[in-house]
């Protein structure tokens, strides 16, 4: 199952020319993916104060195929790989109606509060893998 989050581009998110400046398209895909956990029915300080878990990306991946602009509505599309016991591989694919404009491969892991490695609560394993793509 996948998750769509809308974006509307705005002059903030642009360069000189226009153009969306490329590490907006982090902040972008972390919104969408803060939204589907939303969706999801977690919020990020309910999962601090109940598991005592942040997540955090571990590594990401951006392969830009084609420029956004200026007034440009995007829409991210997010879907789960599947999830294993301490992270979520999560690929995000940016759109303009239906044009793809970049492809991110996303790593989350579980830390503690204090940066140490975590495993991920059962409740986030079940959610995240019954909503994976089939292999």
């Amino acid at each position: 199952m996948s998750f769509k989050f809308p974006i509307r581009i705005y002059y903030e998110d642009t360069d000189a020319g226009g153009i969306v400046y490329h590490a907006n398209y982090l902040r972008f895909a972390e919104r969408a993916r803060t939204e589907w956990l939303r969706a999801l029915g977690y919020e990020h300080d309910q999962v601090l104060a109940a598991h005592s878990l942040l997540l955090v990306v571990r590594h990401i991946e951006i392969d830009y195929k084609a420029p956004a602009r200026l007034g440009d509505l995007l829409e991210i599309r997010s879907t789960t790989e599947g999830c294993g016991n301490t992270s979520i591989p999560i690929d995000q694919d940016v759109y303009r109606g239906g044009k793809l404009l970049a492809s991110l491969k996303v790593v989350v892991v579980g830390i503690t509060p204090d940066g140490r490695p975590m495993r991920l609560p059962p409740q986030l394993r079940q959610i995240f893998g019954s909503h994976s793509r089939p292999k």
